[in-house]
């Protein structure tokens, strides 16, 4: 199983240094990848090399995610990585590019859409957290109002609880070598604290800012969904289609919340169909 993936550029933002990496042809139309929490542009490495035999591709790593910078105090709220994605497109010239979003990463490129005047060719929403009250499960609320107590456990006692609440978002189960690659930037003695405070830093009121414009999204979007997400159910991804007038739904079946893990070759097809205007 090949798990290398590497991003080899930089860009300086107000939440710190933010790695990016881009595939395929300059030439090509633009993609552009947003990943979610906790995960890291390592999550699309799969669908990027596939798209990007017909497109140009850009992914990166959030501040405070996978290779890009974490540090104590650092702004890692929503609002925050919208704005850092908002200045990304501007740095790469990308005036209109289509943009395919994954978990909260769908809350960043709505909020860049909406409220920062972010312009999209076409969305694509896979699994994502934007609407309906989805922000999070019992336990990631508890992690979320008690960072510093979690910050000082034991790395041993942190390191399982990190793989397991991973291996949790797939309906398939992980590949060994890829649960340690999402679990690797939440491990150091950095990432702990890390892991914690963008949890702490996450809730409602980023998606309640963006939600009541849904409907001027007047781009053509995509839903995209697992139907077995346990983190996230079903049944909002035929909610959110509903508030945006240009949506259509499509499932992928037998797939949990990480879709590009369970799913890769499904979940591919539909984003190139989506691409092509089919």
């Amino acid at each position: 199983m090949n798990t290398t993936w590497t991003l080899d550029r930089t860009f300086e933002s107000a939440a710190g240094t933010v790695r990016w990496a881009a595939l395929g042809d300059p030439a090509q139309p633009p993609v552009v990848l947003l990943h979610g929490t906790p995960w890291s542009s390592y999550t699309w490495r799969n669908v990027a090399r596939a798209l990007s035999a017909d497109h140009r591709v850009y992914v990166w790593d959030m501040p405070g995610y996978g290779t890009s910078a974490q540090y104590e105090g650092q702004d890692v709220t929503l609002g925050s990585q919208a704005r850092v994605f908002t200045q990304l497109l501007q740095h790469w010239g990308l005036e209109r590019p289509a943009v395919i979003a994954h978990d909260f990463g769908g809350t960043v490129a709505m909020r860049a859409h909406l409220l920062h005047g972010a312009l999209y060719e076409r969305l694509a929403l896979v699994d994502v957290v934007v609407a309906f009250d989805s922000w999070g499960s019992p336990t990631y609320k508890l992690m979320g109002g008690h960072p510093d107590v979690f910050a000082q456990l034991p790395a041993a006692l942190h390191g399982a609880m990190v793989r397991e609440y991973i291996s949790s978002a797939s309906a398939r189960g992980l590949h060994p070598d890829v649960l340690d690659e999402l679990a690797r930037p939440w491990l150091s003695e950095a990432g702990q604290p890390a892991f914690f405070r963008q949890i702490s830093q996450n809730d409602r009121r980023w998606t309640h800012e963006a939600e009541e414009r849904y409907g001027e999204t007047a781009v053509p979007v995509l839903v995209c969904w697992g139907s077995d997400d346990a983190w996230i159910p079903a049944d909002n991804a035929q909610r959110l289609a509903d508030r945006i007038p240009s949506a259509r739904l499509h499932m992928i079946e037998g797939a949990g919340h990480l879709v590009q893990e369970d799913a890769p070759a499904e979940l591919t097809a539909a984003l190139v169909r989506f691409l092509d205007g089919k």
